[in-house]
């Protein structure tokens, strides 16, 4: 059965926020800064003492961890820099701990995976005055590149080889390494449509696979792009979390895309959960990037500046997600009979 889980980006979670995420009936927590655990500053890579105690505490208001984020592959390996072969060390170390702590999914984040330079990122106003995250290709006067041929491979190149160090690691411990795609989904990105794919046909081992992000998906191809590739990955047993989110328009209809809440974009959620259920996803459904919403914080990080990627404390906008998709899962239980 499919599960709520949402994204927390500090290791540090006060009482309150697990008392009203536990309130709201959130059942996982997925760890989204790979940076925020105990130990990678330190060492490189968590610390598993500090993690399974967390762990304890999280359980012990009825939640529990679902995945986490591994330090990130940074610019300076991507770059070929030397010395910076520890980060796949680093991401190495970093899956046996969670692996030893019982964590079964993680990410991996690489640099120069977007081309933000692309689009023009705006404040979309929306129903009753929320706040939205825009993108748009057509607001930049001057043409921007994207990468060669010869660049594009030069990234792929150095992502075999993070890939090729920690799927195996991945394996002998029983994790999960799921990948997200692009976002922004522009031309050419790493991990866009066809990038993304080519992640399991590189790596067709059943411990790699995805972090379904039906918003970002949608960006690039509306609603029948997500349909078809939940089908097709779905089948794969190759979704290991999905991002539960809505967007309007796309990048190829209208030149640009708006986050949504999940009722008021152009997505029918409903049909994306009949989806997931068609080919056997049991997983949790997270919904990330949600508008903000009056009484809401706004989110400080300024890549993010108008979505919130991570839960805080009291957020209308979360906890509004977080009921709507409770009650798609229960019409689901009701519709299955």
């Amino acid at each position: 059965m499919m599960k709520v889980s949402l994204t927390v980006n500090n290791f540090d979670l006060s009482d309150i926020d697990l008392k009203q995420l536990s309130q709201l009936g959130v059942d996982y927590l997925d760890f989204g800064n790979g940076a925020s655990f105990p130990g990678v500053k330190e060492q490189g890579y968590p610390d598993l003492d500090a993690f399974l105690k967390q762990k304890r505490r999280i359980r012990s208001w009825g939640l529990d961890i679902n995945r986490v984020t591994l330090p990130d592959i940074t610019e300076q390996f991507m770059d070929g820099l030397p010395g910076s072969e520890v980060e796949v060390k680093n991401s190495v170390n970093a899956v046996k701990v969670f692996g030893e702590a019982g964590i079964s999914i993680v990410r991996q984040r690489f640099a120069y995976d977007t081309f933000s330079h692309l689009t023009t990122d705006y404040q979309a106003i929306q129903r009753g005055g929320a706040i939205s995250r825009g993108e748009s290709l057509v607001f930049n006067k001057a043409k921007n590149q994207s990468p060669t041929l010869e660049e594009s491979e030069n990234w792929r190149e150095k992502f075999r080889k993070v890939y090729a160090e920690i799927v195996p690691v991945a394996e002998d411990y029983h994790v999960k390494i799921a990948m997200h795609p692009s976002d922004t989904p522009n031309h050419g990105t790493p991990l866009g449509g066809l990038g993304f794919h080519r992640i399991i046909d590189e790596f067709p081992n059943r411990n790699v696979g995805f972090i379904y992000c039906v918003g970002t998906r949608a960006e690039e191809g509306g609603s029948s792009l997500v349909l078809d590739e939940i089908n097709h990955y779905g089948r794969k047993d190759k979704l290991f979390l999905v991002h539960f989110r809505n967007v309007r328009g796309s990048l190829p209809t209208a030149g640009a895309f708006e986050e949504a809440l999940l009722d008021d974009g152009d997505m029918n959620m409903f049909k994306i959960l009949l989806e997931l259920r068609k080919v056997g996803y049991d997983g949790c459904l997270n919904p990330d990037h949600v508008p903000l919403m009056e009484g809401d914080a706004p989110d400080m990080n300024k890549n993010w500046a108008n979505s919130n990627i991570g839960w805080k404390p009291s957020s209308i906008g979360y906890s509004y997600s977080i009921g709507y998709i409770k009650a798609l899962l229960a019409a689901l239980t009701e519709f299955e009979g």
